[in-house]
């Protein structure tokens, strides 16, 4: 009988053993991100950019961030943020490149094949922006009038829009009557008191881009967003550099 206990009570566990379902337990994992800002959707460095070995955007889904001297070689660009030649009076791009997203990407083209034909180019003065940039951009100038909150962010985070102007078909800018990032009345598209000229440009640009989707700013003539990407993700990655 002293035997019978003990033997009952394994039959009773090897039992329950075997008839237990055990879940397992995952492991908590960190995706890497490319900042610690309060962002929830903010598109990480590891998955922002996709290498594409192709040399056609047609086959690209207009949400991916492509490099547009990649794909057409017809633009100039004056990139200032990566220089000290711009409002904040510092360099906050390790390098100059133009990304946006292959829809603003192919809008753009389509928009300077149309000016080429008028004897004019698009230059850029800034396209996607990370989401850093803005926080710096809004420490230094918090009015939404001018900068983006970049609690919120801004069309450029998003590679929707740039900022941009029009050279002859030799780089030489043609007159806009100010200067890129020029924070005031005469910078606005309802300002006509301008020289013609300068009116005559501006507006050149505006229907342009607006025949090709974009739409404007009142207060800053060189700045376009193309419809459509203002829900897209807000986007804090780094490009590599030369």
């Amino acid at each position: 009988m002293k035997y019978f206990l003990p033997a009952l009570l394994i039959s009773i566990l090897s039992f329950l053993s075997c008839n237990q379902t055990i879940t397992p337990i995952k492991k908590t994992e960190t995706a890497p991100t490319a900042s610690k800002l309060p962002l929830k959707d903010t598109i990480s460095s590891a998955t922002a950019i996709t290498p594409i070995k192709i040399s056609n955007l047609t086959s690209v889904s207009d949400t991916t961030f492509i490099k547009i001297a990649d794909y057409n070689s017809n633009f100039f660009y004056d990139l200032r943020y990566a220089t000290p030649n711009n409002f904040l009076k510092e360099k906050v791009y390790e390098c100059a490149q133009c990304y946006t997203r292959a829809k603003t990407a192919k809008a753009l083209i389509k928009a300077n094949k149309y000016l080429m034909s008028k004897g004019y180019k698009i230059k850029f003065f800034d396209c996607y922006r990370p989401n850093s940039v803005q926080y710096k951009m809004w420490k230094i100038m918090p009015n939404p009038q001018y900068v983006a909150n970049p609690k919120k962010g801004s069309i450029h985070n998003k590679g929707g829009a740039v900022d941009i102007t029009l050279t002859d078909l030799n780089g030489k800018e043609i007159d806009m009557g100010t200067d890129f990032d020029f924070f005031g009345w005469k910078a606005y598209h309802t300002n006509t008191s301008l020289p013609k000229k300068i009116v005559e440009n501006r507006k050149l640009l505006k229907t342009t881009m607006e025949r090709f989707g974009f739409w404007s700013i009142r207060t800053e003539w060189w700045h376009y967003n193309l419809k459509g990407t203002g829900n897209y993700k807000i986007a804090d990655f780094k490009w590599d550099c030369p």
